[in-house]
């Protein structure tokens, strides 16, 4: 395994590192505006939502590692301390990109970009019209970690309105997923597409205390088929479900499951876990719980 010491490689290298191990990262669309009231449009990976109660989110403009200056963002909001944060879809990923050219200040990014800037309800930069979600912030404050080039400074901002657009939402009102189609960063030129096959789910244990991957059955857990995340799913259950206990019924059951086979003298232990694997792919925990069981019951 390498090992990376950041006080023996350069910056440019440790950014490399970083972003490409710390991903993917949402990106905030930011606006601000300066003293003037030019207007400044720029992207920001070094982001996230920090609290709900007061609602925070924070990114960082970070000071340039190749000459150490700092970026227009950070220093409009010390200039005016609002901001809007746009969030980035598919759709739009190509011009925000395009927005983080390094344009001389008081170029309008909006314009460069070929983007819709909108009044805003609270503050005084202006909104993305094409951004499914904008949010206006007031900045609380800005923390500079350091004045060297690489340096982040984090623009602490508090949300006072949110823009969604109503058809990103599903049927519970909620934001869908697949309909606002997110983008994130990853390392270098890579970006993520957080929509289609891409997504997955995982239900939160939560109401719920499993018996974890250690209350599995030994010979169940130590599979050479079923990798973590399945043995996870297995132990996410609050009790080992019912089993058969009856051979006859047992291997009824097990033949009607393995299809393929000819007689029960081709069930073997891989078998039986390639299709508790398949079962765990749909979601079907219980019915994957029952085959490895019934499986070791047989056997027994």
């Amino acid at each position: 395994m390498l090992t990376i010491n950041p006080e023996e490689i350069s910056v440019s290298q440790l950014h490399g590192y970083i972003l490409g191990a710390v991903a993917p990262r949402p990106i905030a669309f930011a606006s601000t505006i300066d003293g003037e009231g030019n207007p400044n449009l720029s992207p920001f990976s070094f982001f996230n939502a920090f609290s709900v109660n007061p609602p925070i989110l924070i990114f960082s403009p970070a000071r340039r590692a190749k000459d150490n200056s700092t970026k227009h963002t950070y220093e409009n909001a010390k200039e005016v301390d609002e901001v809007v944060i746009n969030v980035v879809n598919y759709a739009l990923a190509e011009q925000a990109s395009l927005s983080s050219s390094d344009f001389e200040k008081g170029v309008n990014e909006f314009e460069k970009a070929g983007l819709t800037p909108i009044k805003s309800e609270k503050v005084k930069p202006f909104r993305v019209k094409e951004s499914p979600v904008q949010i206006e912030c007031k900045v609380n404050d800005i923390i500079e970690l350091g004045d060297n080039g690489g340096a982040g400074n984090l623009v602490i901002c508090e949300i006072l309105l949110m823009h969604i657009d109503e058809n990103i939402l599903n049927e519970s009102g909620a934001i869908d997923p697949q309909k606002i189609d997110l983008v994130s960063r990853m390392g270098g030129n890579w970006y993520n597409r957080a929509s289609g096959d891409s997504l997955f789910e995982i239900r939160k244990p939560l109401g719920i205390i499993g018996i974890g991957i250690d209350g599995i059955p030994e010979k169940i857990r130590n599979s050479a088929v079923l990798t973590g995340n399945e043995l996870a799913r297995l132990g996410g259950v609050e009790k080992i479900p019912y089993q058969l206990t009856e051979k006859r019924d047992i291997e009824k059951y097990l033949l009607n499951e393995l299809k393929d086979l000819q007689d029960s003298s081709q069930i073997t232990e891989e078998s039986v876990h390639l299709r508790a694997k398949e079962m765990l792919e749909k979601n079907e925990i219980n019915d994957s719980w029952a085959i490895l069981l019934a499986y070791y019951n047989y056997k027994s």
